[in-house]
């Protein structure tokens, strides 16, 4: 069989030859040019043109309404062509995009790496899934040499690269602080100070930073605007809001952040999240935080990483396995 040429001549010969003869042989030719056609990116218009050109050719005493018909379909594939173009184009700068996320997601994966630490005297769990490739979520553990811990959990209001950058910062703002700056309030306010000078002003982030002494079980924290979270008590078998007032990141300069203090006794946990997880939604409805209390409490006698695991879980299934939010939960139960 002579090689294919995509060109007029050759299409006007396969197609007075389907005319004759209908058979499989020059069908089969027809895919075969019709690759080519795909291969050299011929766009549609100038396909059907070369139909019109061969059958003008084959047929020139053809009805003057077929003729009017083929104009039709000419510039109907002009816009179709022009309309298709656009959106190869856009799909290949989607796929540019979603790669460069997927790097940037790598890299915030490696950049925001904090280890789970093993503390003597408290069982700690920490989950924490981005609702979408980026995460807006951080949390932070330090270790001090006293054997205390620093938490810190963080939300950017806002997602994606943005956000992620400035988590990045918050991280290594962190970083750079000194263990005598541990204090919660001491945190917030140096952290208050990068933010407002480094993050535009649409961005806010909030934050709330505990300081944990196992020994004795006292926690120190202070509150951004975070979420709250919850204290449970084990003697009495109830939750309890922590309730801690502050002012976001970022808005002013000069803000000082109030420090506050409770005790944890044997079987207490001290419970730290982010809106994703008291923000659930099933369907269009909201869900109250009686539920998640409901929820924390049914799986509160495991240990603590299968604990959170299982309430994600849970949260995860009532949104139909869509995360509409980040979904960051820490839960320090104290052992002894």
């Amino acid at each position: 069989m002579e090689t294919l040429k995509p060109d007029a001549a050759n299409y006007q010969r396969l197609l007075q030859r389907h005319i004759n003869t209908q058979d499989e042989q020059s069908l089969y030719e027809a895919e075969q040019i019709s690759k080519l056609f795909i291969k050299d990116n011929v766009p549609p218009e100038e396909i059907v043109n070369l139909h019109i050109q061969a059958l003008a050719a084959l047929y020139p005493d053809l009805p003057v309404y077929l003729w009017h018909s083929m104009d039709f379909l000419l510039e109907t594939m002009i816009s179709y062509g022009i309309a298709h173009q656009e959106y190869r184009t856009l799909r290949e700068q989607q796929s540019e995009l979603k790669s460069e996320i997927a790097v940037a997601a790598n890299m915030q994966d490696t950049l925001l790496a904090t280890e789970k630490p093993d503390i003597d005297g408290m069982d700690i769990g920490v989950v924490s899934v981005p609702a979408h490739q980026m995460n807006g979520d951080y949390y932070h553990f330090v270790t001090g040499e006293d054997g205390s811990l620093g938490i810190a959990v963080a939300d950017v209001v806002g997602k994606g690269i943005p956000a992620a950058l400035c988590m990045s910062m918050i991280k290594y703002s962190m970083d750079s602080l000194t263990e005598e700056t541990m204090q919660p309030q001491m945190i917030l306010k140096n952290l208050n100070r990068v933010v407002e000078r480094n993050v535009d002003p649409s961005m806010f982030i909030t934050m709330f930073c505990a300081h944990l002494f196992p020994m004795d079980g006292k926690v120190w924290y202070s509150s951004a605007g975070h979420e709250p979270g919850f204290y449970y008590n084990a003697e009495q078998n109830t939750f309890e809001e922590i309730k801690a007032k502050g002012l976001v990141l970022g808005v002013n300069p000069d803000t000082d952040y109030r420090q506050y203090e409770c005790r944890l006794r044997q079987g207490d946990m001290f419970i730290l999240l982010t809106d994703g997880v008291t923000e659930c939604r099933q369907g269009e409805r909201f869900i109250e935080s009686e539920e998640v209390l409901n929820v924390l409490a049914r799986f509160s006698d495991l240990p603590a990483q299968e604990m959170v695991n299982k309430v994600y879980k849970h949260f995860e299934r009532l949104q139909n396995f869509h995360l509409r939010d980040d979904f960051t939960l820490i839960v320090l139960k104290k052992e002894v």
